[in-house]
């Protein structure tokens, strides 16, 4: 009984017809006549609702619903989540459906509305974005159904406590993949460049044709020939792409829900999977005081696995990164000269002086990108068109750090070092397009 009337629920058109009634008999102490009218108006009245009551509880089963969704959400992005509704009434009944979303969301008003005939299944489905990597519980999918009577509604709850980890964007690895593969690099902006004579993997021994460095003249197998023969050497394989998250608090401000640890954590999945498909090795670390979440550059198929479920727990501290400690932690882990691509961000001229030493010791060794974003609120604000005082002071200031943040690139590019300057939006394409700049020209 006590789950009977907790599933009960009476529609505002019940109440609103039991309280025009009763007007109706206040109005029948002036003229008796309504009385009559009156009682019979209430007899009605009960009789639907005690009928509407009968075809909504004689059917046990009722309504039959379950939720679909992922075995894990890609942070970012937006996800599919799926609702299976089936009418097991023998009659036509509209649905209220109230799902109850996880609390990082904070939505409180979801529903959705529809009608389903006797045996008819119906698949209601809405996208969700998550912006925070951890755990997203998922509540009761609540059913409201009516009959054609209207006047009560009876609820059913289905999948209790649904819990969906949500990882980084996933995704992306398919969106992006195919980059690594195409032979059509100029649609990317990026020119196949063939290097001969200067990387370490040797190929094979080729006629000399005009252009070929004369350095490679193999004299053995020209005097054997009788004809110049070349050695030809192809980009070497298996070599070592670090990403480096800076975890410091500099990260932790949000562009368009998520913030720049998390495009960075987005960014680093999927340039590991093009590395590895491209046949070199892939690694990551996070720094902020000390270096941590070292993953070794590694090439296997399960190394993926470990790259994801690394980048699933990395959270900021808040504090100020310490480049010195990442310049000896490096020094001593890394001993091939590897690419290191470097997630940070800097605001200010100084900021960047204050760690420019340790960036060029970095450099020294290594193969380093710096990877550090645009402010886009403030290109947002350079682009209106200012009209009053204030506006043109804030335009102004935003100008003023826009300009700044070129002249910290133009600054690390003078010391040799390579440079994203880049919209957190674009993270993703920009540092693959660098990654294979880089394989192209044979910096490496």
């Amino acid at each position: 009984m006590k789950l009977f009337f907790k599933s009960l629920y009476i529609k505002p058109v019940f109440f609103l017809a039991l309280f025009s009634i009763a007007i109706l008999f206040v109005g029948s102490y002036f003229s008796t006549n309504l009385l009559g009218v009156s009682k019979l108006l209430f007899a009605i009245l009960a009789i639907l609702f005690l009928f509407d009551l009968l075809l909504l509880y004689r059917n046990k089963t009722g309504i039959e619903a379950s939720r679909i969704v992922p075995d894990k959400l890609s942070n970012g992005d937006e996800n599919p989540i799926k609702i299976t509704v089936v009418n097991r009434f023998l009659f036509k009944v509209n649905i209220k459906i109230i799902d109850e979303l996880p609390i990082q969301w904070q939505i409180r008003n979801f529903n959705m509305s529809s009608s389903l005939n006797p045996s008819e299944e119906k698949v209601f489905t809405y996208q969700v974005r998550p912006t925070e990597r951890g755990e997203y519980h998922f509540g009761h999918v609540n059913i409201f159904s009516s009959s054609p009577i209207g006047l009560i509604l009876r609820k059913q709850q289905f999948d209790v406590d649904k819990m969906v980890p949500n990882y980084p964007s996933f995704l992306q690895l398919k969106k992006y993949e195919f980059v690594a593969f195409t032979n059509k690099l100029k649609l990317f902006g990026l020119k196949k460049i063939r290097r001969i004579g200067n990387t370490l993997e040797f190929e094979q021994i080729k006629e000399y044709v005009t252009g070929d460095d004369i350095r490679n003249i193999n004299w053995k197998a020209t005097a054997k020939k009788n004809q110049l023969m070349v050695n030809q050497y192809q980009d070497e394989k298996s070599q070592p792409v670090y990403s480096i998250i800076d975890t410091g608090r500099v990260m932790k401000m949000p562009f368009n829900g998520l913030s720049l640890l998390d495009y960075a954590i987005n960014s680093t999945l999927v340039i590991s999977n093009i590395v590895l498909r491209k046949n070199d090795k892939a690694g990551m670390c996070t720094f902020s005081r000390k270096i941590e979440n070292w993953v070794v550059a590694q090439q296997r198929k399960s190394h993926m696995n470990s790259i994801l479920e690394t980048l699933y727990n990395i959270e900021t501290d808040f504090s100020e990164s310490d480049f010195s400690r990442l310049y000896v932690d490096i020094k001593r882990s890394l001993n091939q000269r590897s690419l290191l691509l470097l997630y940070t961000n800097f605001e200010t001229l100084d900021a960047l002086h204050r760690q420019l030493p340790y960036l060029q010791a970095i450099a020294k060794h290594h193969l380093l990108v710096v990877i550090f974003f645009e402010n886009t609120e403030l290109k947002v604000l350079t682009e209106k068109q200012a009209t009053t005082t204030r506006q043109i002071f804030e335009k102004t200031i935003a100008e003023k750090f826009m300009f700044e943040k070129k002249l910290i690139a133009n600054e690390l590019r003078k010391h040799g070092i390579q440079v994203i300057l880049t919209a957190p939006e674009n993270l993703t394409v920009d540092t693959i397009n660098k990654y294979l700049e880089i394989k192209a020209r044979g910096l490496l």
